[in-house]
């Protein structure tokens, strides 16, 4: 029931998300508060026992058809569908499946049960294929660009069960669409995370159906906790504890790299012959035990604070052993609500574990070791929380201590949706610093961007939900808010325009001796807003909108007056390719900019502090899109 009551939300950022269509303040019972932050200390991913797949060969795989093969790069066409162009080289694995080469699955030669999965994919348009955990349960992959209303066979779905003896149009079911769709265009790459549970056995027979634990794309969370009732379409039978990763090669053009399994086979620490005693009071340092009498004292199967006839203040002692049967880097994530809590494993206290809350790590050795944790309570006016969470070598990180007893503080989210072209002023913090003036408008569709009054210029853009705005209007408040999806940065909030002696001068670092002046928006008949300002005498009128269904903003920049030697700054990236025709592809393939008009000025890429700069003169006009 615990986990039931978590279906359809999302857990974002600490907060549990429940998504509205206006701005709301949902109640939520405190039993889906304490199943969150158990699940969430269930799914915190450890790189402990991880494997990186070399992708220098395909030695890792089976024996592999000739659509697939080892590259160094690879490439996508936006026009041109099922196509990519792979360079030499080693690091990318690319199936490109004809007519000559027809495509077929690849499987690993490793087997995985519990295990973790990460990695980047790349889309051709109009492309498919699938990632089969235990070669059984697939995670789809398409190009679902621009799709508004993702099912179970778009991008990142879980794909549908089979069943030929249904009735027409039932025969697919037990499909997952993803919570929203934060899909990339063809040829960027796309970032997967999936948390995979094996399905259980014992004498042979299932106790316990596989779960989809949680899957990220792009940073956004898309399904929590889905039980696999048993393989997808084209699965392999019978189910079984393992099963070999497999990528699905005969659909369509794909490209993986940096893919990353973690498994999780290993026992798990044990924690046996607890004692706990209880004192009174508050302390500052630690006491003599033998010259202190507890208030009260008893054994414990597990480690909780849900003692009876705690005083409001006091000093909860555990001792025990901890049975540890795999030596190595063990991480203790410890919750002491109200209070502090700290850790001695095999007489040693825990580096930097006396604290409030956070994890830790330590290396271990195998073998019976002695235990000790303290829980301090002084807070009077709280409820005592205490929670233990242990991760290590091939060990998913689990609760060691008594889950019902884990709650802590929450707080009911404060949500923004934009049902339609929406307009929120609030600080926005960003890599770099906060942005003071920023106004974050969001798009029905589902695009949504910020844009800096004090620069002049569009800090992210983001796929998904528009606001979280719990931070500026809970309580006091910080007036921030956050997006609710997947963002694309566009570096440092810097003024978009600047006049330069030299193409080769430094771009400004801020406004100072620009005489800029915002001078705030219009909206258009859409609610669109057109924002103003005066910089070295010009007169600014940037436009920004929304692309429906093409995934992307395009930006009109009108020119009045502007001097000679003025020049806009399009891009800052790692790196930019020029792919012709007045396409760029930047930031090692994150997004694509379209130079549509330069009002007849010429585009050309430079050198600065270790980065690339897209740079165009300015003269009247400049209208650019972004595609991601």
């Amino acid at each position: 029931m615990c986990i039931r009551a978590m279906i359809g939300a999302v857990y974002h950022n600490n907060f549990l998300l429940i998504m509205s269509l206006k701005i709301s303040k949902p109640f939520i019972l405190p039993v889906k508060l304490i199943c969150l932050f158990i699940f969430s200390l269930l799914l915190r991913v450890t790189v402990i026992a991880q494997t990186t797949i070399p992708l220098t060969d395909l030695s890792f795989f089976k024996q592999a058809s000739a659509s697939w093969r080892i590259a160094g790069d690879v490439k996508a066409d936006l026009n041109t569908a099922n196509v990519l162009q792979a360079s030499t080289g080693a690091g990318v694995l690319v199936n490109t499946p004809a007519d000559k080469t027809p495509g077929a699955d690849l499987y690993s030669n490793m087997e995985h049960g519990d295990a973790d999965l990460e990695l980047d994919y790349m889309m051709a348009k109009g492309s498919n294929s699938g990632i089969y955990l235990q070669a059984r349960y697939e995670v789809q992959l398409l190009d679902s660009w621009g799709v508004l209303n993702a099912k179970a066979g778009d991008n990142g779905g879980v794909y549908e069960r089979w069943d030929e003896s249904r009735p027409q149009g039932q025969k697919g079911y037990e499909g997952y669409a993803p919570r929203q769709n934060v899909s990339r265009a063809p040829g960027l790459w796309q970032h997967l995370k999936i948390s995979f549970q094996a399905p259980r056995f014992e004498n042979g027979k299932k106790t316990e159906n596989a779960k989809m634990l949680r899957i990220e794309l792009n940073g956004v969370l898309i399904h929590e906790n889905i039980e696999m009732f048993g393989v997808t379409r084209g699965g392999i039978e019978p189910e079984a504890a393992k099963g070999p990763l497999r990528l699905q090669g005969d659909h369509g053009a794909v490209a993986f790299r940096n893919i990353k399994l973690t498994n999780y086979d290993k026992p798990r620490p044990e924690l046996v012959n607890l004692k706990y005693s209880v004192y009174k009071g508050l302390f500052e340092k630690e006491p003599d035990y033998k010259k202190l009498p507890p208030e009260a004292e008893g054994t414990s199967a597990v480690l909780s604070s849900n003692l009876n006839n705690l005083p409001d203040s006091f000093r909860l002692r555990y001792t025990g052993t901890l049975k540890v049967k795999e030596p190595g880097e063990y991480s203790f994530n410890l919750s002491a609500a109200a209070g502090r809590g700290s850790l001695k494993i095999n007489n040693q206290l825990v580096p930097a574990a006396v604290r409030r809350s956070g994890a830790v790590k330590v290396t271990l050795p195998a073998g019976d070791l002695p235990f000790e944790m303290i829980y301090s309570k002084f807070q009077d006016w709280s409820k005592p929380a205490l929670g233990l969470a242990v991760s290590g070598p091939g060990i998913r990180e689990y609760i060691i201590s008594d889950a019902n007893n884990l709650s802590g503080e929450q707080v009911d989210p404060i949500l923004v949706d934009a049902a339609s072209n929406t307009i929120l002023r609030s600080f926005m913090d960003v890599p770099g610093g906060r942005v003071v003036h920023a106004i974050s408008v969001g798009n029905p569709g589902g695009l949504h961007y910020t844009y800096d009054m004090d620069n002049g210029t569009v800090v992210q853009t983001w796929r998904g939900g528009f606001l979280d705005a719990t931070p500026m209007w809970h309580e006091r408040g910080d007036g921030s808010s956050r997006p609710m999806g997947s963002i694309l940065l566009f570096g440092k909030p810097v003024m978009n325009v600047a006049r330069l002696s030299s193409s080769n001068d430094a771009w400004i670092k801020d406004t100072t001796g620009t005489a800029y002046r915002p001078k705030g928006y219009t909206l258009d008949q859409q609610d669109r807003p057109v924002f103003h300002y005066f910089i070295y005498g010009a007169r600014i009128d940037d436009a920004i909108q929304v692309l429906e269904n093409r995934g992307g903003l395009s930006r009109e920049i009108n020119v009045q007056n502007a001097p000679a030697d003025l020049y806009m700054r399009l891009a800052e990236a790692n790196n930019i390719e020029d792919l012709g025709n007045g396409l760029y592809l930047l930031n090692d393939k994150s997004y694509y900019l379209k130079l549509d008009d330069a009002g007849g000025a010429k585009p050309f890429i430079r050198d600065s502090n270790n980065k690339k700069e897209l740079l165009v003169p300015v003269k009247t006009k400049i209208k650019y899109t972004v595609l991601f």
